[in-house]
C-alpha cells in the first residue's frame, strides 16, 4: 500500500486537438474581463485575477466554459484577461467576441513565445488571413503543465 497521494488536479488536461489549425465563428461569445499587473510581460497575480472572476461567476449561476482564458497583453506592465462564460455575469466586465477566429497550438517553454508569434503570422500569411487581434491562451497552470508534461499555448486572434 502506497503512502503516495495524487497531487489534486488544478487545472484539467488540454486536449489540443480541437484547437490546433483551427477556423471557427464566434457569434457574441460571452466573456467577463479582468486585469493581470506585469512585469516586462510576465504576469504577477494571474492566480489572482482568475479567483476574482470565479467569484463573480459562481455568484451569477454562470460557468466558465472550455477553461478558456484569452490573454492581451497590451504592455509590459499590465495583460488583460477574457475567460470565457455562458452567459452575462451582473457586477463583472462583460466582453462580448464576434467574428472568425484561428487558433494554432503551441507546446514549450514560454520562453518560446517570440518564436511562436513569428510562426503564427507566418502560417496566417500563407491561408491570406490578415491578423486584426492576437490572444494567447495558457491552457494550464505551470504546475499542472509540470504535473502533465505539456505546457500547451493557444494563439488565437480575430481574422479579417
Amino acid at each position: 500500500m502506497s503512502s503516495i497521494k495524487p497531487t489534486p488536479e488544478c487545472c484539467p488536461p488540454f486536449d489540443p486537438v480541437p484547437w490546433d489549425d483551427k477556423t471557427f465563428e464566434w457569434t457574441n461569445k460571452p466573456f467577463v474581463k479582468d486585469s493581470v499587473f506585469t512585469i516586462f510581460y510576465m504576469p504577477f497575480g494571474f492566480g489572482s485575477a482568475i479567483k476574482r472572476v470565479d467569484k463573480k461567476v459562481s455568484a451569477a449561476g454562470a460557468v466558465m466554459t472550455d477553461w478558456l482564458c484569452l490573454s492581451d497583453h497590451t504592455s509590459m506592465w499590465n495583460m488583460d484577461i477574457y475567460v470565457a462564460v455562458d452567459k452575462e455575469v451582473p457586477g463583472a466586465e462583460n466582453k462580448f467576441l464576434s467574428g472568425t477566429f484561428y487558433s494554432k497550438v503551441y507546446e514549450g517553454d514560454f520562453r518560446d513565445t517570440d518564436k511562436w508569434c513569428k510562426d503564427y503570422i507566418q502560417i496566417l500569411k500563407s491561408k491570406g488571413m490578415n491578423m486584426e487581434k492576437m490572444y494567447m491562451w495558457y491552457t494550464t497552470c505551470p504546475k499542472c503543465a509540470k504535473k502533465y508534461g505539456k505546457n500547451y499555448v493557444v494563439i488565437i486572434s480575430r481574422i479579417i
